[in-house]
C-alpha cells in the first residue's frame, strides 16, 4: 500500500496539493478575520440588549454522557492489507469515534486501538448496489458490477459499509439481520453526532466560521445547501478544498492506474484517502493559526466595540437604509414571483415528517415510563426503581430505541423543489431535525429525573406509582410546549436555508456592483464591524422573513401538527424548577441500587483485587448506553480471538447461469463457505458446547488458512489438528446451518 501511494503521489503532486490547499485556506482565512470581528460585535450587542423568545420549560443536562460509553461488540471487518475478513471488537466512547481492537481483552487492558474511525461525512450502507453506485461516481470511466469485484465479496449477506466521498471506506459484516439492524442504528448515530461538530456554545467562532464558508462558496458560484458541512472545522475546510482539488488530482493520477477494473477502483480509493489526509492536516494547522491570531486580538476589538457601540449601531442603520433603497424593491419583486407561491407547500413538506418524529419521541418516552410504572406495581423496592431509572436516564442516547423516532423524519422529501432552489439533498434538514429530537428526549428525561428524585426525597418511596404518574404528567406538558417551540424555530430556519441562497443568487449580479460605493459611508474605525456584504444579506433576509413568520404562525393558529400559538406562554409553570438544573447528576444505580453498578461483574471485582491499572479498571467500569449484542443462535467466538473467515481468494466467483444452490466446485484446494445462516433454535434447544481441546504447553497454535492442503507429517500434529477441526465443526453445525457436503476437506 505504501508503494502504491508513494508511486502515484510523488513530490511534484504533493507540492501541487499543498499549494492548492494553501490557496483555499488562505482565502478562507481572510474571510474569517473579517467575519470574526462582525460576529464579536453581534455577540457583544446581544449580551447588552438581550434577546426575546419563549423560555424553555424543560431542563438541559450539562454533561449527559459523562462516564458513559455508547456501545461495544464484535463483528467481522474486511482488511485491505491482506484481503481477509477478521473478527474485530468495536468500542464507541462518548466522543462517538469508533475504536476497533483485535479483541475485547485488548480494549480492557488499555491497549491502543488498531484504528479509529471519525464518522463525520460518512454514509452507512447495507446494500452492495448502493455502494457500487457511489463507487462508480468516484471514477466515472470505471464501472463495477457485483459479480466481478472480488475485494467486495462478503462472507455473510448482512453487510455494513461506511462510505465517504474522500476518506477510506470501511467494510463490516455480521451473522444475522438483527445484528445488522442494531449495528446500523449505532453507526448512524455515530455519523449523526460527529457531523454536528460545530459548538453552539461558541458564539463568536462558530458564526464566523459558518459565514466564512458560505461566503467562500458563494464567491465561487455555489449558493445552495452543502452536504459536506459536517464535522469539526478542519474536516469541513478539507471538504471545501477537496471540492475543487479532487477533479484536478483525478485527471493527474487516473491515467497512470493500471490493472483490472476493481484494482483501479481500489487503488484510487486508497490514493484519495491519502490526499484527504494531507489536506486535513494542512487545513488544521492553518486554521488553528488563523483562530489563534483572531483570539489574540479579541480584547482590543471588544474594548473598541463597547466604547463605540452606539455610534457603530447608528452608522450601520444609516448604511442599511441606503442599501435597502437599492435592493429591497428587487427582492420584493423576486419574492412575489418565485418565493411566495412555494412557502406553504415546502412548509407542509417539512412539518409532516418532522412532527411525526417528535410525536414518536413523546410516545417512546411515555411508553418507557408506563413500563416502569407497571413493573413497580409488582416490585416497588428501591433497587428495582434504581435499575429502571438507570436505563431511562440514557434513553435519548440509545440509538436502537430512538431509531423509530429517527425513521419518521427520514421520509422528508422536497421532490420537485430541490432543483429550483438548489437544495442538494434534504439530508441536511433530516439530520438537524434528528439532533433536535435527541435533545428534546434528553431534556424530558433529565427533567423527569430531577422532579422524581425531589419527590422521593420529600415523600419517600410510598405511593411510588402515583409519584411517577404525577411527574410524568408534568413533564409531558412541558415537552409538548417545548416541542412546539423547537419545531417552529426549525421550520423558520429551514425555510431561510432554502430561500436565502436562491434569492442571493438571483439578486447578486444586479446589486453587487453597487455595494462598494456604500463602504465609503462607513467610518474607518467602524469598518471592521460593518461590512456591506453582510448588510445586503440582512436586507434580503428581512424581506422574506415576514412571509415565513406568517406561514408558521398560520399553521400554529390552525393547531396543525400540534403546534402552539405564540401567545401561549407557560411563564408561571414550576417557577423553581430551574434550580434543579444546578444539581449534580443522579447516580440511580449507586443511590437506589444494590451498591454494585450495572456491568460490574465478579470478574471486575477480581480484577480490582488483583490490582489492575487505573485506566483498564476505568474502562471496565464505564457504563454502556446500549447493551451488548448477544443473539440467540449466534456463534460464540472462543475467547473472542481474531478468527479468520474465508479470504477473497477462497470465495469463488459466480459463473453466469449458476445459481446459489449449485454444488460447490470440486477443486481440492478451495474451502467453500456460502453466506452463513443462523439456526433458528431457541436457547432451550441449544446443546452445551464441549470444552475446547487442550493443547500441550508451549506448543504453537496450528494456523488454519483457507485453501490449505494437509499433507504427511507427525501423527501428533495431525491429531491436534483433527481435534481442533472437530471442535470447530461441532460449533458450526450446532449454531450455524452449513451443509456438510458444501465443505471440502482434504486430508
Amino acid at each position: 500500500m505504501g508503494d502504491l501511494i508513494s508511486s502515484h503521489l510523488d513530490e511534484g503532486k504533493r507540492e501541487i496539493i499543498k499549494a492548492r490547499t494553501g490557496e483555499v485556506i488562505g482565502e478562507f482565512g481572510r474571510l474569517y478575520e473579517q467575519q470574526y470581528a462582525v460576529a464579536l460585535f453581534n455577540k457583544v450587542r446581544f449580551d447588552i440588549e438581550g434577546g426575546g423568545g419563549p423560555q424553555p420549560q424543560l431542563l438541559r443536562r450539562k454533561a449527559p454522557l459523562e462516564n458513559r460509553s455508547i456501545f461495544s461488540g464484535a463483528l467481522f471487518q474486511f482488511l485491505e492489507e491482506n484481503k481477509k475478513w477478521r473478527n474485530r471488537f468495536l468500542f464507541v466512547p462518548d466522543s462517538y469515534n469508533i475504536n476497533y481492537y483485535d479483541n475485547k481483552a485488548s480494549h480492557e487492558r488499555g491497549l491502543h486501538p488498531k484504528g479509529t474511525i471519525n464518522c463525520a461525512g460518512y454514509k452507512v450502507l447495507t446494500s452492495m448496489d448502493q455502494y457500487l453506485e457511489l463507487l462508480n461516481n468516484s471514477l466515472p470511466d470505471v464501472k463495477a458490477k457485483v459479480g466481478n469485484t472480488p475485494f467486495l465479496k462478503c462472507a455473510t449477506e448482512f453487510l455494513l459499509i461506511l462510505w465517504h466521498p474522500y476518506a477510506r471506506h470501511y467494510y463490516f459484516c455480521v451473522v444475522t439481520e438483527k445484528e445488522q439492524k442494531k449495528w446500523h442504528a449505532v453507526f448512524q448515530d455515530c455519523v449523526r453526532h460527529t457531523n454536528d461538530g460545530l459548538l453552539e456554545e461558541s458564539k463568536v467562532q462558530t458564526p464566523a466560521f459558518t459565514d466564512s464558508v458560505r461566503l467562500f462558496r458563494q464567491a465561487h458560484g455555489q449558493y445552495g445547501t452543502w452536504e459536506m458541512m459536517c464535522g469539526a472545522p478542519p474536516q469541513i475546510l478539507a471538504n471545501l478544498v477537496m471540492e475543487t482539488l479532487l477533479p484536478e488530482v483525478r485527471d493527474l493520477i487516473t491515467p497512470g492506474l493500471k490493472g483490472k477494473m476493481h484494482e483501479r477502483q481500489r487503488n484510487w480509493m486508497l490514493i484519495c484517502d491519502a490526499v484527504y489526509g494531507l489536506v486535513v492536516r494542512q487545513a488544521q494547522a492553518q486554521y488553528e493559526a488563523v483562530v489563534q491570531s483572531c483570539e489574540a486580538g479579541r480584547p482590543l476589538l471588544e474594548a473598541s466595540i463597547r466604547t463605540d457601540m452606539d455610534q457603530i449601531i447608528t452608522s450601520k442603520e444609516h448604511v442599511s437604509n441606503k442599501i435597502k433603497a437599492v435592493a429591497l424593491p428587487k427582492a420584493e419583486k423576486l419574492l412575489k414571483v418565485s418565493i411566495q407561491p412555494y412557502i406553504s407547500s415546502i412548509l407542509e413538506a417539512l412539518m409532516e415528517p418532522t412532527s411525526r418524529g417528535f410525536s414518536e419521541v413523546r410516545d417512546v418516552f411515555f411508553r418507557e415510563l408506563v413500563d416502569m410504572s407497571k413493573n413497580t406495581v409488582n416490585d416497588s423496592t428501591k433497587e428495582k426503581l434504581g435499575e429502571h431509572m438507570e436505563k431511562i436516564s440514557m434513553l435519548a442516547f440509545h440509538p436502537v430505541k430512538m431509531q423509530s423516532c429517527y425513521e419518521k423524519v427520514e421520509d422528508l422529501s422536497l421532490d420537485g423543489l430541490q432543483q429550483r432552489f438548489d437544495v442538494s439533498s434534504p439530508s441536511v434538514f433530516v439530520q438537524r431535525a434528528q439532533i433536535l429530537m435527541r435533545e428534546q428526549m434528553d431534556d424530558a428525561v433529565y427533567t423527569f429525573e430531577q422532579i422524581l428524585h425531589q419527590s422521593l426525597e420529600d415523600q419517600g418511596p410510598e405511593g411510588l406509582c402515583k409519584n411517577i404518574q404525577r411527574c410524568q404528567d408534568r413533564v409531558i406538558k412541558k415537552f409538548d410546549y417545548d416541542s412546539s417551540t423547537v419545531r417552529k424555530r426549525f421550520f423558520r430556519e429551514a425555510l431561510l436555508q432554502i430561500f436565502i441562497p436562491y434569492m442571493l443568487k438571483q439578486l447578486t449580479p444586479s446589486v453587487a456592483s453597487e455595494l462598494p460605493r456604500f463602504q465609503e459611508l462607513i467610518f474607518e474605525d467602524f469598518s471592521r464591524f460593518i461590512l456591506v456584504e453582510n448588510i445586503f444579506e440582512e436586507v434580503v433576509l428581512h424581506s422574506v422573513m415576514k412571509d415565513i413568520m406568517m406561514a408558521v404562525k398560520e399553521a400554529a393558529v390552525q393547531r396543525r401538527h400540534n403546534l402552539y400559538r405564540d401567545s401561549i406562554v407557560l411563564t408561571s409553570s414550576d417557577p423553581n424548577l430551574h434550580l434543579l438544573g444546578d444539581n449534580p447528576a443522579i447516580d440511580w444505580a449507586g443511590e437506589y441500587g444494590t451498591g454494585q453498578e450495572e456491568g460490574q461483574g465478579q470478574d471486575e471485582v477480581e480484577g480490582e483485587e488483583a490490582g489492575d491499572s487505573g485506566e483498564a479498571h476505568r474502562r471496565r467500569r464505564m457504563k454502556q448506553v446500549v447493551s451488548m449484542i448477544q443473539l440467540d443462535g449466534s456463534p460464540i467466538l472462543v475467547n473472542e480471538s481474531c478468527l479468520e473467515v474465508p479470504s477473497v481468494d477462497g470465495i469463488p466467483e459466480e459463473r453466469e447461469g449458476e445459481g446459489e444452490d449449485q454444488d460447490a466446485p470440486s477443486s481440492p484446494d478451495i474451502v467453500h463457505q456460502g453466506p452463513v445462516k443462523v439456526n433458528a433454535t431457541t436457547p432451550k434447544e441449544k446443546k452445551k458446547a464441549p470444552p475446547p481441546p487442550v493443547q500441550p504447553e508451549n506448543s504453537p497454535s496450528p494456523a488454519l488458512t483457507n485453501g490449505s492442503v494437509l499433507k504427511g507429517g507427525e501423527s501428533v500434529q495431525l491429531q491436534c489438528l483433527y481435534m481442533l477441526f472437530s471442535y470447530c465443526f461441532y460449533i458450526l453445525t450446532d449454531y450455524v446451518h452449513i451443509p456438510v457436503d458444501s465443505m471440502c476437506i482434504v486430508a
